[in-house]
């Protein structure tokens, strides 16, 4: 049986042994029951932060962190309902097509950002990982030429970045991912030439998808978007409300 199979297997019996109710409405029975799936967002739209950080790739989201979506990201993260990562690599899946609509041809490789040391240990997986590389299986299953590729390791000494303000994740996360060669020479070996798609959970402040970025192009790959589930809603500079923008 494919390894994927295995784990789709585990996490639905670990859903059902620990009696898991909906993340979005708290209704029992399902990590996700029918109203809140229907709920959920079709397709996405450009994500541009405000300010957006200088030189980063076009970005793309789903939704708005908000309600059932953020319920869901955060049950997947933190509360492990592993149940959740099919939705949410629906949500991520349909942020990269938006992604790439302008570069419609060729192969593809999704990147998701790294997590912190020690943190994936800590949570029992890794979200942005596991999403990622689903989404990319359903790409596949649409005819596209995409695999998922975990090409970024993050340094030490990043600190959380709960709390700080665009200014601060900038320099909390410059100079904190690199992509380690023996990865490269992997990707190499599947791919020749691909346009890569850096993915993450959430666009906030855009700093750690540029940081993500920085990683990639210094090593010679071709960033041409990034893709998330969510963004959040934020001031901006001029103080009205920031949210998922028109094309």
């Amino acid at each position: 049986m494919p390894r994927e199979t295995w784990a789709d297997l585990a996490d639905a019996a670990a859903d059902l042994l620990l009696g898991r109710r909906c993340a979005g409405c708290g209704r029992a029975g399902r990590v996700l029951c029918g109203d809140c799936a229907d709920g959920l967002p079709d397709g996405a739209a450009p994500a541009r932060p405000d300010p957006v950080p200088p030189g980063l790739a076009p970005p793309f989201a789903a939704g708005e962190y908000a309600g059932v979506v953020r319920a869901l990201l955060l049950g997947h993260k933190e509360r492990r309902m592993l149940g959740l990562r099919d939705p949410l690599a629906r949500l991520l899946a349909d942020a990269v097509r938006a992604a790439l609509a302008d570069h419609p041809d060729g192969p593809v490789v999704l990147v998701p950002v790294p997590s912190r040391p020690g943190t994936a240990r800590t949570r029992g997986h890794d979200p942005t990982l596991r999403i990622t590389t689903r989404a990319a299986r359903r790409l596949r299953g649409s005819g596209a030429d995409v695999v998922a590729a975990s090409l970024l390791r993050s340094r030490p000494g990043v600190v959380d970045q709960a709390g700080l303000g665009a200014d601060d994740r900038a320099v909390n996360l410059a100079g904190s991912m690199h992509c380690p060669s023996d990865r490269l020479r992997a990707l190499a070996a599947r791919r020749t030439q691909a346009r890569v798609v850096v993915c993450d959970d959430v666009v906030t402040t855009g700093s750690t998808l540029r940081e993500a970025q920085r990683a990639l192009e210094a090593v010679g790959l071709e960033v041409v978007a990034v893709a998330a589930v969510a963004a959040t809603r934020r001031r901006g500079r001029g103080g009205g409300p920031w949210a998922l923008s028109s094309p």
